[in-house]
């Protein structure tokens, strides 16, 4: 008979999700074992998504500041990057972060597992660690896995030359010609990056505005102006159709009339959405539902269809937010133990980190004209803000949407 190890909480996957309900869970008395395939805690945000990217886009913010002080009567000699120095900083950070979140488990008494997490049913969990099998008896689990870039496979041609944002960080080196496909905020903050260390980037969206579906269209002029500066060319209302290694380059065939175009570039980042971790751990083996993507159907609660399971983050769909994953960890945790909180009418703020910024939360001028919700709207310039005039920075505003009454 297999030996299990037995505990309240099981919680698969450790990012903002995952430990954020392992810390909220061991506080409140429950027994917890969190655990983690990835060679550290954080999940996507702190290794792959989140933290690297902002790590990158401070670091080329310096460059364009320096680039742009003459104006100011400061004058550098021309900023050289140290692609080693900087992949060292960055990585530095991450660890520093991730043995936080390992210190703070050991703190509040959670047996922190590495390893692949697989459910045999809906009470077991079998993790595949590096010295063996261990089977857990759970009385609830929590799913907070996460998601992975989507790449079409039209376009995954084995090349490391066709990237996703997980390659994309890691800067192996700075290619002369980029192609972004996709003009979402991980394809606008990584061609930011690319296009300050020397990178001639174009992007190609298929939809006919970049960062579209989220803020409102006049926040996101600033960003399209800067844009135009730092990038060769954004193309929008454009479909890449398919991608060939051509030596040392890749073809790329875009749609056009009367006839597609061909085009080569040293590097391609392929940014056109996340899916969720969903396959591969088991879930057939309980009752949990997934919808046709894949993503974990789940109510207010968080709960799935499964009694002993809930599900969180990304694997759960909504919006792919670190924070948004936080907010629901704790919801779930209040489910097991019996609390009123669900995850409904929640207002989530959300920044895109471009280079200018754009922050939102709550309704937006899109949303309230669809739901014919009657507003006011008040715009304040900041070429008229002396703290940005004093930042050389007066290209944005600040914009509320007012109830009328």
């Amino acid at each position: 008979m297999l030996k299990k190890m037995e505990t309240d909480l099981v919680i698969v996957g450790a990012g903002p999700g995952g430990y954020t309900a392992a810390f909220y869970a061991a506080e409140r008395g429950l027994k917890v074992i969190l655990v983690e395939q990835d060679k550290r805690p954080g999940g996507i945000c702190l290794n792959r998504g989140c933290i690297p990217s902002k790590a990158l886009l401070h670091a080329t913010h310096i460059l364009k500041e320096a680039k742009g002080s003459d104006r100011m009567g400061i004058h550098f000699e021309p900023p050289r990057v140290n692609l080693n120095q900087l992949q060292d900083w960055k990585e530095s950070i991450l660890e520093k972060l991730s043995s936080g979140i390992r210190g703070y488990a050991k703190g509040k008494g959670i047996n922190y597992m590495k390893g692949r997490g697989f459910f045999e049913d809906s009470n077991t969990l079998r993790v595949e660690t590096d010295n063996g099998q261990e089977y857990i008896s759970f009385k609830k689990a929590i799913v907070a896995v996460g998601s992975k870039p989507v790449i079409p496979k039209t376009f995954d041609l084995g090349n490391p030359r066709v990237m996703t944002s997980d390659g994309a960080l890691e800067i192996e080196d700075v290619p002369q010609d980029l192609l972004i496909v996709g003009g979402g905020y991980i394809g606008m903050e990584l061609g930011t990056v690319y296009a300050a260390m020397g990178s001639s980037v174009v992007l190609a969206e298929a939809l006919d505005s970049i960062l579209s579906g989220g803020a409102d269209p006049d926040l996101i002029v600033p960003v399209i102006k800067s844009a135009k500066l730092a990038f060769k060319e954004i193309r929008t209302g454009v479909k890449v159709l398919k991608m060939a290694t051509a030596g040392k380059k890749i073809k790329v065939t875009f749609e056009a009339k009367p006839k597609n175009k061909e085009e080569l570039y040293d590097k391609v980042l392929v940014a056109i959405g996340r899916s969720p971790n969903s396959s591969g751990l088991g879930l057939e083996n309980t009752k949990i539902v997934k919808d046709a993507k894949g993503f974990i159907q789940i109510n207010y609660r968080q709960e799935t269809d499964d009694p002993q399971i809930l599900a969180i983050g990304d694997v759960a769909g909504g919006i792919m937010l670190a924070h948004k994953a936080a907010k629901e960890a704790k919801v779930a945790v209040d489910t097991i133990l019996g609390g009123g909180r669900t995850f409904e009418n929640i207002i989530i703020p959300a920044v895109v980190f471009t280079d200018p910024e754009i922050a939102w939360c709550g309704l937006t001028e899109t949303e309230a004209k669809l739901k014919n919700i009657p507003i006011k709207i008040a715009k304040f310039p900041w070429s008229a803000s002396g703290r940005a005039l004093t930042l050389d920075h007066p290209e944005g505003l600040t914009k509320l949407i007012v109830d009328k009454e």
